[in-house]
């Protein structure tokens, strides 16, 4: 891996899940440790399984406290202390964090702990800073200015602020959060295009795929209004839905999912290796309300799966409308249905735009290229 050849540093990356180390970190972990540097995974809920995956990856991992959810400004000052404290145990030259809670006191711990480089990225927005169509709570809008100036005394702390669309960039920048000459446009996370190879998509029976944490904000009510309507006339196509309930304050209800199931609209296998799933899938489906550049539709377009999804933030970055699929109003179950009929009616379109997909993943997601851009911001 020549093109990664730099000066060997101490690197150590902050996550708020261990599994997310291997599924979305991985191959940056294996060019990080194939280019000599020593490199350091943080996260505050190891298990044996986990703790070997990062292992293998050639990372060494330690644990450190953090609450995923939640806000107890005394207990995660007190967390960012002692987060600091291990920082300056391994004295690391570059920190890396990502989700909400890495960025804001994984900086902030660095910034204590005199980290030379100081390096966040903001993968998506998230519920605090996603328009739900809805009139905005007292307490929604008291934890939207909370978090703000919690990431602008982080963000300000750090040496570059990585962002995975433009939206994103303008938002923070426009809102005060983060100075324009730290900020970088990734363009996406990326994914390993040989992990995820091309498979002749299934069209017997037609098959649309949502996978996401169950979230309103993922759009999964309007999927399934979508799919009410369109068995209203093709009974026999496929409505998957994947993914597990989520404690955050968009998630959806067990019983609101439950009932789909029960009314015969979505089929709901839970938490489950999305790869599997994908093979059997005719066109991947995403009516998320804004994202950061969705990893579950770089997966889809690598497999060569056409894509319907929202003309929002981070989703509009994953299709070019009526070439590898459609993109559609925010919360319009009516078009999202009508963007399904177009793929039932003219079937042809299911294997030529997921062929187009193919070739945009292989153009803007290639991990191993995204991989090199993220060297030069991590200064390694």
């Amino acid at each position: 891996m020549s093109e990664y050849n730099r000066q060997l540093k101490t690197i150590t990356i902050i996550s708020i899940q261990a599994f997310s180390l291997v599924n979305f970190r991985g191959p940056l972990i294996q060019a990080l440790v194939a280019a000599g540097a020593r490199v350091y995974a943080l996260a505050p809920d190891y298990d044996d399984e986990t703790r070997q995956q990062v292992m293998a990856l050639g990372a060494k991992p330690v644990d450190y406290n953090f609450a995923r959810t939640g806000m107890n400004p005394l207990m995660d000052g007190f967390y960012t202390f002692k987060l600091a404290l291990v920082l300056r145990r391994l004295r690391s030259e570059v920190t890396f964090g990502y989700f909400i809670k890495p960025v804001i006191f994984g900086t902030l711990a660095a910034w204590l702990a005199r980290v030379p480089h100081r390096v966040a990225m903001i993968e998506g927005l998230g519920y605090v800073f996603t328009d739900n169509g809805k009139v905005w709570s007292r307490k929604r809008q008291l934890l939207r200015a909370s978090v703000s100036w919690l990431y602008r005394l982080a963000l300000s702390r750090a040496h570059r602020v990585i962002f995975l669309n433009k939206d994103d960039i303008a938002e923070f920048v426009n809102s005060g959060l983060v100075d324009a000459t730290r900020a970088t446009c990734l363009g996406g996370i990326g994914i390993d295009l040989n992990e995820w190879q091309a498979t002749p998509p299934c069209t017997q029976p037609i098959t649309f795929l949502l996978a996401a944490r169950l979230l309103r904000e993922k759009g999964i009510v309007q999927y399934a209004e979508a799919a009410r309507l369109v068995k209203a006339k093709y009974p026999a196509v496929r409505f998957v839905l994947l993914g597990g309930l989520d404690p955050n304050p968009g998630g959806l209800q067990r019983e609101e999912v439950e009932a789909w199931v029960v009314e015969g609209l979505l089929e709901w296998p839970g938490h489950v290796p999305v790869q599997p799933w994908l093979s059997k899938t005719s066109v991947y489906v995403l009516p998320s309300y804004r994202e950061g550049v969705p990893r579950s539709t770089q997966e889809a377009m690598s497999m060569g799966r056409a894509v319907i999804t929202t003309d929002a933030p981070g989703c509009r970055e994953t299709v070019d409308d009526c070439i590898n699929g459609f993109l559609v109003p925010v919360r319009d179950a009516n078009s999202l249905a009508v963007a399904m009929r177009r793929f039932i009616e003219n079937p042809a379109l299911i294997e030529s735009m997921g062929q187009a997909s193919r070739r945009l993943a292989e153009e803007r997601f290639d991990v191993h290229k995204i991989n090199v851009r993220l060297f030069e911001v991590l200064g390694v």
